[in-house]
């Protein structure tokens, strides 16, 4: 039986155990001190490792050796010994790993497809729009090439600027849609790999490896590769995150501080929601740290990683003030209470079996799942239940470590704020405690009722986010289950995998359609204009986060645009700024089409707009100088209007039919 302060290899470390951490998936570790949170995958300082060494004896790299007949080369076995080698070859593995639980994904690169969606249509727009920026040295923080011509500032927006200008070779060479679809490809391996490095702080080899494979594989990474890009992204840097801070708790030091705030500011150059999850994750694994002994050197090293984040993010953050100052981020209360509320997941939806399960004929499953509370807004913010299982037996197996404990306060406590404001249990809403947040039922007893009601914090409006973060605490805890059952059950490791196999990955939503990465038929006559007419789709509509104008418009837009290069009436962000929607609405042309899409079908058709408004709308579209007006709908009003107002019908191609001004 363990002492207190001892443990296996690949145990959760004591605090106050001084081990060793492995360096590379191979075993070969690296001395050091141990982080107060966790566990390295040797025993504690002085205590023979899983070779019988003494932990804090380096593992020497085997020689070349004599030569035998069927012996490979000195220098290939020198290689293959090398940590480096072990890491590409576990990084290959979790790469292919990731194609195949997110098949057919993969096929969309060589076939030019794109998931049909507005979201998928505005990374690909952010892409290209960061490689045009790079190409000529522009400001990508603001753009007229969208809300035309009032233009929109892309401070809050999820422009992805260090993704851009690190794949805008590819993007200058292949274009957008190609860079996007790889980043997709790669996005689920890159999880994983991120989060065994991570691991390997806390435990032994294979328990590393189930982290990061529960992690980078989970449904819930999954669907957020297939339609949020920038979410996947930003989540890149929870794990690395928590690596930096644990490498920082456990060898304090200023480049330990400048690492950290590297990470922490590349986050926001990525995904500014994630950057706040991140940010909050390091203050739970440093506060702590600092609380117990606060010292001036430490103070010291985090203002330098402080000061460092906020260099790294400053252009960032310059756009984000200047757009706030600018009115740009301002919205009120009413909604984010509203939206905030309603993005929150349900209790038994949070821990029931992933909706992956429907793929392998288990709908029945995945459906009880899904419907287990009816409160899923988005997504798929769902544990899973083999994850559920291991995370709660790795902390059974390490119940005598503090750190076990934290990481398990960090799953349920994000757990809880994932939740919402309103809990639901068995498909109805509780409301223990009602309170009131701007005409909004929500109860007290929440964590997010009290974290809504931050300034700016307030702002993170899907509460079922929070859900990323108690996964890195749950991956974790499942690892150590996993290094239990490998010391003691190995067989049953294989059995755990083929289970959790079942609710790893996603293969996208049968309701979400393809389009394709080009339209040449419908483009081409547009392409070939070289002017800088604006192109107007109908329906109209500025959109993305909150607040929001106008109607939906159609997923290809934004893709035709990077194509074409013309600027769109059209847009997507996340947030919409109040004076773009104000200047938008001081245009005639605008203003009518948005009133026209709304047709009913079998009502007569009639335009209710004066003669003199029209004449004021066909002034207006002269002066703005829309050169095409593209209709995805059939909608006899809308046709009426664009006849009204001085445009003919031109040509129709790939479901669209083209309108030219009259000559």
């Amino acid at each position: 039986m363990n002492r207190a302060g001892r443990s296996r290899p690949g145990e959760l470390e004591a605090a106050e155990a001084r081990p060793v951490y492995a360096g590379g998936p191979g075993g070969v570790s690296e001395a050091g001190t141990a982080p107060e949170l966790g566990v390295s995958g040797e025993g504690a300082a002085g205590e023979p490792g899983a070779s019988g060494q003494p932990a804090g004896t380096r593992t020497s790299l085997p020689g070349p050796g004599p030569r035998g007949a069927g012996a490979p080369p000195g220098w290939l076995r020198g290689t293959a010994a090398r940590p480096v080698t072990a890491h590409l070859a576990l990084l290959v593995v979790y790469l292919a790993a990731g194609i195949a639980l997110t098949w057919p994904r993969a096929t969309y690169l060589s076939r030019h497809l794109l998931p049909e969606t507005r979201d998928v249509s505005g990374y690909v727009w952010d892409l290209w729009w960061t490689a045009h920026q790079v190409a000529h040295l522009g400001n990508p923080w603001f753009t007229s090439r969208m809300a035309a011509p009032v233009g929109i500032q892309l401070g809050f927006d999820t422009t992805m600027p260090l993704a851009g200008l690190i794949m805008t070779p590819v993007t200058l060479v292949f274009g957008p849609s190609a860079s996007f679809s790889l980043l997709t490809l790669l996005l689920p391996g890159l999880l994983c790999y991120v989060m065994y490095r991570a691991a390997r702080l806390w435990l032994a080899a294979p328990g590393a490896v189930a982290a990061g494979a529960l992690f980078g594989l989970s449904s819930m990474l999954a669907w957020q590769d297939w339609e949020h890009l920038n979410i996947a992204l930003g989540t890149l840097f929870l794990p690395m995150t928590l690596e930096a801070a644990v490498r920082l708790r456990r060898r304090p030091g200023v480049r330990q501080g400048v690492i950290l705030g590297v990470v922490l500011g590349a986050s926001v150059l990525v995904n500014q929601e994630s950057a706040v999850m991140a940010v909050l994750l390091a203050a739970a694994a440093l506060l702590p740290w600092l609380a117990r002994r606060p010292a001036a050197a430490r103070l010291r090293v985090l203002a330098v990683g402080a000061v460092t984040a906020a260099v790294v993010a400053s252009p960032q953050l310059v756009a984000m003030i200047q757009q706030a100052a600018a009115g740009g981020a301002s919205v009120s209360g009413h909604v984010l209470a509203h939206t905030g509320k309603n993005y929150g997941v349900g209790l038994f939806d949070l821990f029931a079996p992933s909706q992956r399960v429907a793929s392998y004929g288990l709908a029945s499953i995945a459906s009880a799942a899904a419907g287990a509370d009816g409160r899923t807004g988005e997504g798929m913010p769902m544990y899973g239940v083999i994850l559920t299982v291991l995370a709660l037996c790795g902390l059974a197996a390490a119940w005598r470590r503090r750190s076990a404990w934290q990481l398990a306060a960090l799953w349920l406590g994000c757990s809880w704020l994932a939740l919402g404001a309103v809990p639901w249990i068995g498909g109805k809403p509780y409301v223990p405690l009602l309170g009131s947040w701007y005409g909004e039922r929500v109860s007290l007893i929440m964590p997010y009722t009290w974290f809504m009601r931050i300034p700016w914090l307030s702002d993170l409006r899907e509460a079922d986010r929070f859900a990323l973060i108690g996964l890195v605490g749950a991956v974790l805890l499942a690892g150590a289950a996993v290094d239990w059952l490998f010391r003691h059950a190995r067989p049953a490791v294989a059995v755990v995998a083929a289970f959790a196999l079942l609710e790893a990955g996603w293969s996208g939503s049968p309701s979400i359609r393809v389009m394709r990465t080009a339209l040449p038929a419908l483009d081409r006559p547009i392409a070939a204009d070289h002017s800088d007419s604006i192109v107007v789709d109908a329906p109209f509509g500025l959109r993305g986060g909150v607040p929001l104008y106008g109607g939906q418009f159609a997923p290809q837009s934004l893709v035709l645009a990077t194509a074409d290069g013309h600027p769109r009436g059209v847009s997507y962000t996340s947030w919409v700024p109040a004076a773009t929607i104000r200047g938008i609405k001081k245009h005639p042309f605008y203003m009518l089409l948005v009133s026209s899409s709304n047709y009913i079908a079998g009502t007569p058709v009639v335009l209710k707009a004066t003669p003199a408004q029209l004449a004021a709308a066909r002034k207006d579209a002269r002066r703005m100088d829309v050169g095409w007006v593209l209709v995805w709908t059939s909608n006899p009003l809308i046709a009426k209007y664009l006849t009204a107002t001085g445009f003919r019908f031109d040509y129709r191609a790939d479901g669209a039919a083209v309108y030219r001004p009259a000559r």
